[in-house]
């Protein structure tokens, strides 16, 4: 049984979608152990203490830049045993000693098809403003392998959805999340802990 620690920031909208994939036994070889908050207050963590699971705040304001906080949660991870690591709308990029440390265990889902409205700075409403901005017929989420650089690990599993033409950028990302965010999620987190994941010259597949 894997421990599977998730990185939050905010609502945990989708750390919901894994507690509630875990609780109807769609990921059988993992556990949620622990939900570490880069913010203090996060409704995040109330949903995990509402479901018994163990959280902890690691304040990103507390550390003086990028590299102190990301070595700090290096301690927390490993202290945690930590076997699968989820960024459930985790605001914060870790830096390369988080990385190499949990090599190909560490998820992130992203808002939209990548390559398409990622890299720094795409992240919230602002994926969506600007897949509306484009207009672009289909969008979608995206699961892939957090690595050093922002949303270029490779990609695990995606999920298209149609854009309407009278969507906002609000409806168009609560579209997102409930139509391809909320499942692909899961899944991939299942498939990692049932060791399903393969990497070949850099990509990602499921044996």
């Amino acid at each position: 049984m894997k421990n599977i620690v998730v990185l939050v920031s905010g609502g945990g909208t989708n750390l919901q979608a894994l507690i509630d994939a875990v609780e109807r036994g769609e990921i059988k070889n993992g556990r949620i152990s622990c939900v570490i908050s880069s913010r203090e207050g996060a409704f995040a963590l109330e949903r995990a203490a509402m479901h018994g699971i163990k959280g902890i705040v690691l304040p990103r304001r507390s550390f003086p830049d990028s590299e102190s906080y990301s070595e700090a949660m290096l301690e927390v991870l490993k202290s945690e045993k930590a076997d699968v690591i989820v960024y459930a709308g985790f605001m914060t990029i870790l830096s390369k000693c988080v990385c190499d440390a949990f090599p190909y265990k560490m998820v992130n889902v992203h808002p939209a098809l990548i390559p398409s409205f990622c890299g720094k700075g795409y992240y919230g409403l602002r994926v969506h403003e600007e897949a509306l901005a484009r207009g672009v017929k289909v969008t979608g989420a995206t699961v892939h392998f957090v690595t050093d650089v922002c949303d270029g690990g490779p990609i695990i599993l995606q999920k298209a959805v149609n854009v309407e033409k009278d969507d906002t950028p609000e409806t168009l990302q609560r579209r997102v999340m409930e139509q391809a965010e909320w499942k692909i999620l899961p899944e991939a987190v299942s498939l990692l802990c049932d060791d399903r994941i393969e990497i070949k010259d850099g990509r990602a597949y499921v044996i």
